[in-house]
């Protein structure tokens, strides 16, 4: 509800976000670190949010993969408001966005979802996409280690045990071919969903590299960004073909908030195969934040900090040393 209430305000003219500003620290690897303002003043709040991506540590160190903190500040002084983790908002912002476009593009009782990835952000969907559609009954998980599969689906279990969750590593693309959601959670940087796989009615969720054929976007019937303008210029499937002039503006049917404003429809077709590309909202980490923050403040959690005690030039040292001097 927050997240989708910050995509409403955006679309009021109420949100401001630049383009992220991305450092890359081993280009062959896809290590990098991001930076993410955005300024919601409906909720008057600024902030920021500090993002490091390196795919190699949960395999290569035993560290997760994405880690972020996020900064914020009222609008009324400029003064901070809080420090805080950033890395459970962005899990949790990511599956929202990708819940809120499902509900307008997914069919109407979904029962199959195929999940491409064990990490963070392949719980969290799990999460928000069985609540949101109580009709999900069988989950399948595809990844490159049949143990890290064993390890996700045991601990999915304990979480759902009426669901029925199996590994798609025996027949991936038989398995996907009944799939109703697919959402790829990867780090890859080459295509592993293939165009041969999509179903009729298929909604597709893609928030992570560049995890598709080409022909998966030439397959679906439409194709919807969270935000086009930003979504261009990043590394994902359609940034790629965008680079390559293998598609162009008008390919894109809709953003997010045209859906979510009513401007566009969403799904107008049960055949229709459907695409959806993420790259993230700053404007919604920064109110998701912000929501957890005022809510964290009535219940007296977290730490008080005192980041300036004085202004450097008042500041008792400084005088006594002026002073002393003169």
């Amino acid at each position: 509800q927050v997240v989708e209430t910050s995509i409403k305000d955006y679309a009021a003219g109420q949100v401001s976000f630049p383009t992220k500003t991305v450092q890359k620290i081993r280009l062959e690897e896809g290590d990098r670190v991001n930076c993410l303002p955005a300024v919601n003043f409906a909720k008057g709040v600024a902030g920021v949010k500090w993002v490091t991506v390196f795919p190699g540590n949960p395999t290569r160190r035993g560290r997760q993969n994405l880690t972020a903190i996020i900064i914020l500040s009222e609008l009324q002084t400029g003064m901070p408001l809080a420090i805080m983790d950033g890395t459970l908002c962005s899990n949790m912002r990511t599956a929202a966005v990708t819940t809120i476009a499902s509900r307008k593009l997914a069919c109407s009782a979904p029962r199959r979802l195929v999940i491409f990835g064990a990490g963070e952000q392949s719980k969290m969907h799990i999460l928000f996409l069985v609540y949101a559609f109580p009709s999900l009954s069988v989950i399948h998980v595809s990844t490159r280690s049949a143990q890290t599969a064993k390890e996700f689906i045991a601990e999915m279990k304990m979480l759902f045990p009426k669901l029925r969750f199996s590994e798609t590593r025996e027949d991936t693309g038989k398995i996907v071919k009944k799939a109703d959601i697919i959402v790829t959670a990867t780090s890859s940087q080459g295509p592993t969903l293939k165009a041969d796989w999509l179903k009729e009615g298929l909604f597709y969720s893609h928030i992570g590299g560049w995890e598709d054929e080409f022909d998966v976007v030439r397959r679906c019937d439409k194709i919807i960004c969270d935000d086009w303008a930003h979504v261009k210029h990043g590394s994902q499937t359609l940034a790629q073909m965008y680079k390559r002039r293998l598609i162009d503006d008008d390919a894109i049917y809709a953003d997010l908030t045209d859906l979510v404003s009513g401007k566009k429809l969403g799904r107008s077709a049960a055949t229709e195969r459907i695409y959806f590309n993420a790259i993230g909202l700053s404007y919604a980490d920064v109110t998701l934040a912000h929501a957890m923050y005022e809510r964290a403040s009535k219940k007296s959690r977290g730490q008080r900090l005192t980041l300036q005690s004085h202004i450097a030039a008042t500041h008792p040292e400084i005088l006594k040393r002026v002073f002393e001097r003169s």
